[in-house]
């Protein structure tokens, strides 16, 4: 392929695009970052300018590292923009037909060896990789949120990724300093395989009337040794995100136990997302979170 990865196109200027950018300009890459409108744009590189500036008051980084970094960031209000860049990340919503629009508009104006790899938590690399000009350099590069804090990275291949596009990746993901587990091309990967059917459960727990939202979260926390009670998480996670990844599950492994909570749709369907909506399973727009339920 004969390609070396200098510059990063990242698409998706939200909380995973941001925390993507954020990694990639720290780890050295130039970082051009993407998304419907300026102002999403501005506003992810202020998040990820306010991120590095705490982890400067922690020791994690200097302030030398931090000037470094924002320096090699730059705003790509046009997509025409990443025509000269090495390996795109799309970072967009998790629907399969948004990020097929993304790819069709993004290929035409890639440069032919570039990689193209999409940070989707649990759709088919192999099915969004044919509906691309280049299925055998596309891969599935699945960071976690929050993408500075966490260590891991999934690593997924299409049926079509050729070995070369996979050792990129791999060294890739090593010098962003992250530590890799290679998932197979299934639905949500590992992960989210795991761990979104656990939400899934804990919602419907909620939903038959087995305990409160503050009950649920305890009983995890205190009896699991879980950080944050599964309904917290998916409050940060985003439930139209939690609810898309369990549809792909139930759709794709067609099996029951897969089926989305009614509850879920219900918040979903009220526009109660979670903390970016400052509404879900808690409320969030007073100084401490309440539940709802």
């Amino acid at each position: 392929m004969g390609i070396e990865l200098k510059k990063i196109g990242v698409i998706g200027a939200g909380q995973m695009g941001s925390g993507i950018a954020h990694v990639c300009a720290l780890a050295g890459f130039d970082v051009m970052l993407s998304d419907i409108s300026m102002d999403r744009i501005e506003s992810g590189l202020a998040s990820i300018n306010g991120n590095m500036a705490r982890q400067v008051q922690k020791g994690q980084i200097s302030e030398a590292d931090r000037d470094g970094a924002l320096g090699r960031l730059s705003a790509a209000p046009d997509i025409d923009m990443l025509a000269d860049v090495d390996m795109v990340i799309e970072s967009a919503v998790e629907n399969e037909q948004i990020k097929r629009k993304i790819f069709s508009q993004l290929c035409p104006i890639l440069k032919p060896e570039a990689i193209l790899a999409t940070n989707t938590s649990s759709i088919s690399i192999t099915r969004l990789a044919a509906s691309t000009d280049r299925p055998e350099r596309f891969i599935g590069i699945h960071f976690m949120n929050p993408v500075p804090i966490m260590e891991l990275v999934e690593l997924v291949r299409g049926i079509a990724t050729e070995d070369e596009t996979f050792e990129l990746a791999k060294g890739f993901v090593r010098k962003v300093g992250k530590k890799m587990a290679v998932a197979e091309d299934f639905p949500a990967f590992m992960v989210n395989r795991i761990l979104l059917p656990m939400i899934n459960e804990a919602i419907y727990t909620l939903y038959e009337g087995v305990g409160s939202v503050e009950s649920i979260d305890t009983a995890m926390k205190l009896g699991a040794n879980h950080p944050m009670g599964p309904l917290q998480l998916a409050d940060f996670i985003g439930l139209d995100t939690c609810l898309s990844i369990m549809q792909v599950l139930y759709e794709g492994l067609a099996d029951s136990k897969y089926r989305p909570c009614p509850l879920l749709v219900k918040y979903v369907e009220a526009g109660w997302l979670g903390r970016k909506t400052q509404r879900g399973f808690y409320d969030y727009r007073g100084d401490v979170p309440v539940p709802t339920r």
